[in-house]
């Protein structure tokens, strides 16, 4: 197993600034991490840091709370693309989920998987902490029926982060057809490995130096 072609080398911090936008560049250059996932304000920057290498540049989108416009959303992801990034991690409508709207939910994930492919890939973050189980499998059906790439537990930025129940309930849910990424949480190899057992073909983490050592 290749740990390090799991990682999403990860810095979503309002106050990151650009050298330690640099920093995780190097690392992620060094280590040959799958992405370096950032806000979309670094995405030209990130892409020019990681030219000439595969690790992709990632941004998040709509991010950390999912309720923007579905229009802001797809805008934010197209001006990412044109900047250089080749995945965008997406959050749904939470609100949607909660009440039950899930016609909302899949078109604001059709929205961006329209916005995205075929320059990038995209992940559907459910947030997976806000979410009853029966949520959780629902909106993993959502973002299958809307053509994802992947599902992602959590921003990291709410009241919980991966765990590998969750892990597990979504590879059910999505089948082997889509990627599942666990997000928050994962700070140690053997969490890593855990999430990886459960189903997990992404991690997101900015420990991703300290999994390796």
């Amino acid at each position: 197993m290749e740990l390090n072609k799991y990682i999403d080398h990860t810095l979503l911090k309002a106050d990151a600034t650009t050298d330690q936008i640099k920093s995780i560049c190097d690392e992620a250059r060094k280590y040959d991490f799958a992405s370096v996932c950032v806000n979309s304000c670094h995405a030209k920057f990130v892409s020019e840091q990681l030219s000439g290498s595969d690790v992709a540049t990632c941004c998040v989108v709509g991010f950390p709370l999912g309720a923007m416009l579905t229009q802001a959303k797809a805008y934010e992801a197209e001006l990412a693309i044109q900047c250089g990034a080749r995945e965008i991690d997406m959050v749904i409508n939470i609100g949607a989920a909660k009440e039950g709207n899930w016609e909302l939910v899949e078109n604001d994930i059709k929205a961006l998987v329209s916005a995205c492919h075929p320059k990038a890939k995209l992940k559907v973050i459910i947030e997976t902490c806000l979410l009853t189980d029966e949520e959780k499998k629902q909106a993993c059906i959502c973002a299958k029926n809307a053509g994802a790439d992947f599902v992602k537990t959590s921003t990291g930025f709410s009241s919980g982060g991966a765990i590998v129940g969750d892990v597990a309930l979504m590879r059910a849910a999505v089948g082997p057809e889509l990627g599942v990424k666990a997000s928050g949480g994962v700070r140690s190899k053997e969490d890593a490995l855990a999430m990886i057992a459960a189903g997990a073909t992404r991690l997101g983490t900015s420990s991703g130096v300290k999994l390796l050592s």
